[in-house]
């Protein structure tokens, strides 16, 4: 099947979101939508696009968009551009959902919500407190800000206290600008957003291949902001709707230990697939041949 795909903007209450919609051609009427954001610092030219043409090319509509200050989507009036606030990007699912509804081509009634990493989480949050979104799949999920910022906010192997998030704040209250940190980066002695040997190469590759303009930069309050972020507790939640979670079994980002676990909290209908790699594993190869294939047929099963 034949997909068209379109550049749309919305505006998500102070930040215009801008991104694509994915037509599916020769569907008569109004098509079952999927609504998809990318995770933590990326954009969606960073493999978004695979998925949404295999929802597309398989009868679901696609609204792909960048979360705001990310890519081609604008930050609100006085916030800065690459800051990450897990609460602003799940409200921001909800108005990429309105505008899906509102769409001609779309059935308002056969809405899903997909994510990846740390929109993954979002998904799952946002199935379980707007009753709009009728499937959700998330991949490689985030699963506990706690857990992952022990992982995560290290420098030479050391997790970095709140004095530094502290003096950030205090700075930015007087007018002073935010300070920025490296996504990734290979010295010890720097403190960057995703220290992983994966993390390194999944984004210096991204930038290469995919999106040379992508910044590898973010605000440290990004990292500060996740630290209290428990997407797990919002599982048990999202019955009824129904849940697809996707787990790399090597996953040492957000721990495909603890997205097991938690999965294990969710209520039926429920169903988990393991891929065989760690948290990257999704986006390419065999991992991606997986994950779409399953996500496809997730939302085929329950919205078409």
């Amino acid at each position: 099947m034949k997909t068209v795909r379109h550049d749309i903007e919305f505006d998500a209450e102070g930040a215009l979101l801008r991104g694509w919609f994915y037509e599916p051609e020769g569907v008569a009427g109004p098509a079952p939508c999927v609504v998809m954001a990318h995770g933590w610092s990326s954009t969606k030219e960073m493999y978004l696009d695979r998925f949404a043409e295999v929802f597309a090319a398989a009868g679901l509509a696609a609204v792909v968009y960048d979360n705001r200050g990310w890519g081609a989507s604008e930050a609100a009036a006085g916030k800065p551009r690459h800051e990450i606030d897990p609460f602003e990007q799940i409200r921001d699912y909800q108005h990429a959902i309105t505008f899906a509804q509102n769409h001609p081509r779309v059935d308002p009634d056969r809405i899903g919500v997909w994510g990846t990493s740390f929109s993954a989480a979002h998904a799952f949050v946002v199935a379980a407190i707007d009753r709009r979104v009728r499937a959700v799949s998330g991949q490689a999920p985030f699963i506990s800000g706690r857990a992952t910022y022990a992982n995560l906010a290290r420098v030479r192997n050391l997790v970095v206290g709140p004095a530094m998030f502290t003096a950030d704040r205090r700075a930015r209250a007087e007018g002073k600008p935010p300070v920025m940190v490296p996504v990734v980066g290979t010295d010890p002695d720097e403190l960057v957003g995703l220290p992983t040997p994966d993390s390194y190469e999944y984004f210096t590759h991204a930038r290469a291949e995919l999106d040379p303009a992508w910044p590898n930069e973010v605000t440290l309050r990004s990292l500060d902001n996740f630290y209290g972020y428990e997407p797990a507790r919002y599982l048990p939640d999202v019955t009824p709707t129904p849940l697809l979670m996707i787990v790399g079994r090597e996953d040492g980002l957000t721990g495909g230990n603890l997205a097991a676990s938690a999965f294990q909290t969710a209520a039926e209908p429920k169903k988990i697939v393991f891929l065989p790699g760690g948290h990257f594993a999704a986006y390419t190869g065999d991992g991606f041949a997986i994950a779409s294939q399953a996500s496809r047929d997730w939302f085929l099963r329950h919205l078409a």
